[in-house]
């Protein structure tokens, strides 16, 4: 089969990689894996009382899909609003709003699949730090 024909390929995460959120994350669809034009969905772990560094998504949007835990989602310019996400939610994070999320287990890691409508969503996240005041 000549390399350009489309083809469906399997993935199986390899060990997680290490993120600018700072959370686990393992690679399962995008354009380095499997050559994705718009698509990037990966499995995030959150460890136990964990949470992400605060940041934005630079030109993509994000859908999220909660496999295990409770998750606390802070976002706005001052983290100000909140939002918790159980096990069977789905959140949506639009492109270029601040967030960070917040495993709310001291004792259990929380699980979701995250997918993106970018094939290299890595390369546009930026670290955030809310205002003072």
């Amino acid at each position: 089969m000549p390399t350009d024909t489309p083809r469906i390929q399997a993935i199986r995460p390899q060990p997680a990689v290490a993120t600018l959120q700072r959370l686990p994350y393992f690679v399962g669809i995008s354009g380095q894996t499997v050559g994705a034009a718009g698509l990037s969905m990966h499995l995030v772990v959150i460890p136990p009382g964990a949470r992400s560094q605060p940041h934005v998504h630079l030109g993509y949007e994000t859908g999220i899909y909660v496999l295990e835990g409770r998750v606390l989602t802070r976002w706005g310019e001052h983290l100000e609003h909140e939002v918790v996400s159980t096990a069977g939610d789905f959140l949506f994070v639009p492109g270029g709003v601040p967030h960070e999320a917040v495993n709310l287990s001291d004792t259990e890691a929380a699980r979701a699949i995250v997918a993106r409508n970018d094939a290299a969503e890595q390369d546009k996240v930026a670290a955030y730090t809310p205002p003072v005041g």
